[in-house]
């Protein structure tokens, strides 16, 4: 005999991650969650766009966790700096870090921030995209080698550590979800686990 499908209220929740940055934001709700890292290829396909990379790995990541707890409600996200339509991701590398500051210094670049929630046993799916136009003051390499000296940004898409001393590298934000630039939009998370059952406040 099969076992009765959870009451929405009772699902866990799951964060579908190995960021650290996405974990903390998480944890503002104080609400109890766990974590798991999702095993998902991120390369881009050909031709695809960022704003179609950052929500197909969002859904994949929900997705792949979801595989591991179907009872549970997921949260799956993924970050793509977006310029001019390039997908610049973590640049890993010092070298490859200035490369991409240098290329974004005096310019505007949009963070396509996506998220996933998915239930798999209730069949709940819902995926958005919060995207963020940052723009970049035109910086100096000296400028551009203190930041990364002190931030060592290497594992922050665009080299952009924006909750930290990479704010110094902006002359504006527009976003209408405020922590979508630092990985997860908590304004469209709240909406989206509330719409999967899950209780906020």
């Amino acid at each position: 005999m099969s076992e009765a499908p959870l009451p929405l209220q009772k699902r866990p929740l799951v964060l579908g991650s190995s960021s650290s940055y996405r974990r903390e934001l998480l944890s503002r709700l104080n609400l109890p969650f766990q974590v798991s890292v999702p095993d998902v290829d991120e390369t881009p396909r050909p031709g695809e766009s960022p704003r179609e990379l950052a929500l197909r790995l969002a859904l994949a990541k929900a997705h792949a966790v979801a595989a591991k707890f179907p009872q549970a409600v997921v949260i799956g996200s993924d970050q793509v700096a977006d310029l001019d339509g390039e997908p610049l991701g973590k640049p890993g590398t010092h070298e490859r870090a200035v490369a991409q500051l240098r290329r974004m210094r005096g310019r505007s670049i949009v963070f396509q921030t996506a998220v996933a929630v998915v239930c798999e046993e209730s069949g709940f799916e819902q995926l958005e995209l919060a995207p963020v136009t940052v723009r970049f003051r035109e910086l100096g390499d000296a400028e551009i080698e203190a930041y990364l000296r002190a931030e060592q940004p290497y594992d922050c898409a665009g080299s952009a550590r924006s909750e930290g001393l990479g704010i110094a590298l902006l002359d504006a934000i527009e976003s209408d979800d405020p922590t979508a630039l630092v990985g997860l939009p908590l304004i469209r998370t709240c909406r989206m686990i509330r719409a999967a059952g899950v209780k906020v406040l």
